[in-house]
């Protein structure tokens, strides 16, 4: 059958709205992602990179954090992720390596505290199952003081070793608490 239509009709008729295709859908997705990369002032590099977060609600929806620690988030008085946060979290989460760079204040420690916490799920009398090494014991004060707080009531304990003499009779082969 031939159909007729007037140059009018043929116009009204490619007018139609069009499915977008998969290919056009993702490539919003990842125009909106820098755009809001940009707008965070968050520069990446790398293939692949899992997606920032915008709250720390989506560390619950996406990633299954512990709900005690997204408590404590809250307690902290965490609202809304800082940039270097929004970014590091999801990437250390997927088990990626990371080398990040952000101003004194922005967040570093709880960015990478979550994503430690959540690796190692829960407490077990295995001896230290994570470590964080310091330049300055200001630096690692602070760091177990963000730790004992975001791990409140999850059972992990927090052990910060600043001199190894001590922790060798601490911790050392004749000690109960041998690691």
């Amino acid at each position: 059958a031939i159909r007729w239509m007037s140059s009018l009709e043929a116009k009204f008729e490619d007018a139609k709205p069009k499915k977008p295709t998969a290919e056009k859908l993702e490539h919003l997705r990842k125009a909106k992602i820098n755009h809001f990369r940009n707008q965070h002032k968050i520069s990446v590099q790398g293939a692949d990179l899992p997606d920032p977060i915008a709250t720390f609600d989506q560390l619950q929806k996406e990633y299954k954090i512990h709900p005690k620690i997204m408590e404590n988030i809250q307690a902290a008085g965490f609202q809304v992720p800082t940039p270097i946060q929004m970014q590091a979290i999801p990437v250390m989460l997927h088990g990626r390596e990371l080398l990040a760079s952000a101003p004194t204040g922005s967040g570093k420690t709880l960015a990478f505290c979550i994503p430690l916490l959540t690796h190692l799920k829960q407490p077990r009398n295995k001896g230290f199952r994570a470590l964080i090494i310091s330049p300055t014991r200001e630096l690692a004060s602070q760091t177990q003081r963000e730790l004992v707080k975001l791990a409140e009531g999850t059972g992990f304990r927090i052990h910060m070793i600043h001199k190894a003499a001590e922790a060798a009779k601490k911790f050392g082969p004749k000690s109960s608490k041998k690691f």
